[in-house]
């Protein structure tokens, strides 16, 4: 299936609810807040109270942002680069970014299931082209688009080596991202080289681990906690942001800081 780069397909959907996980105010000397826009899917997606513990990476983002530079979540279970499109989402995102802002992109996870019509894509043609219409229609509106390798699931073998589980994609988006220059944030690479220092065991600490389920994607608090750090931490290594946007790298977030709101 070939995708056009000019125009994202619409769906018959109403708007999508923004998760505005920060709020900004302005700055002196008039300059509006700057946000930062987030498409993807479960692993960064805002929960509700019904779903706790499990906590998406965005919703811990706004703690290592200055309070000025608000998040919006626009990121939602189960989704693809394919399927987002194809609900008309990305186009209810480009309907309320302005120029200044970011679009942070992180999708495969939904991508790789290829039993699914309606979210498989293929790492080096679909993918790519469905990738590209965030990256084309950002930059049509003056919006900086960023790209994120996925994150990590914790899979480990027999010896205690953390395993990838994202086949060609991480590679597809990295040779994406060169050859359209645009930032990329190595969630991936990074993630994975986390899951190796902590090990087997602890890292059930910062997944979805609870008594009636052993879920290795999604996070809980202190997962979501570092993961986002990672992505501020690259956001800041590629200068997308300054290291005047960021704080608390280095601090010891809470878990308690952590909220899910009722849906």
């Amino acid at each position: 299936m070939s995708v056009s780069r000019r125009q994202v397909t619409s769906a018959a959907l109403a708007a999508v609810p923004l998760a505005l996980a920060a709020t900004g105010t302005a700055q002196a000397g008039g300059r509006r807040p700057r946000t930062l826009h987030i498409a993807g899917d479960s692993t960064a997606a805002q929960k509700y109270a019904d779903a706790a513990p499990e906590t998406g990476w965005g919703m811990a983002a706004p703690f290592f942002l200055r309070a000025d530079l608000a998040v919006a979540n626009h990121a939602v279970n189960g989704r693809s680069s394919k399927s987002f499109v194809d609900e008309g989402r990305l186009d209810a995102v480009f309907s309320v970014v302005r120029p200044g802002d970011f679009l942070l992109i992180q999708f495969a996870h939904n991508d790789e299931k290829s039993e699914d019509p309606t979210r498989w894509t293929e790492p080096w043609t679909t993918y790519q082209e469905y990738l590209r219409l965030y990256v084309d229609g950002a930059r049509a509106r003056g919006v900086r688009p960023v790209l994120a390798t996925p994150v990590e699931r914790r899979r480990f073998d027999a010896a205690g080596t953390a395993l990838p589980s994202h086949g060609e994609y991480p590679a597809a988006m990295r040779a994406l991202a060169a050859e359209e220059g645009v930032a990329l944030l190595d969630v991936q690479a990074l993630s994975l080289a986390l899951w190796q220092r902590l090990g087997v065991e602890r890292t059930k600490t910062y997944f979805n681990w609870t008594a009636t389920e052993q879920d290795n994607t999604h996070f809980n608090p202190p997962g979501a906690i570092e993961v986002a750090r990672l992505v501020v931490r690259e956001l800041l290594r590629t200068r997308v942001l300054g290291h005047r946007d960021a704080r608390r790298l280095d601090a010891e977030i809470p878990a308690s800081w952590i909220s899910w709101p009722e849906a």
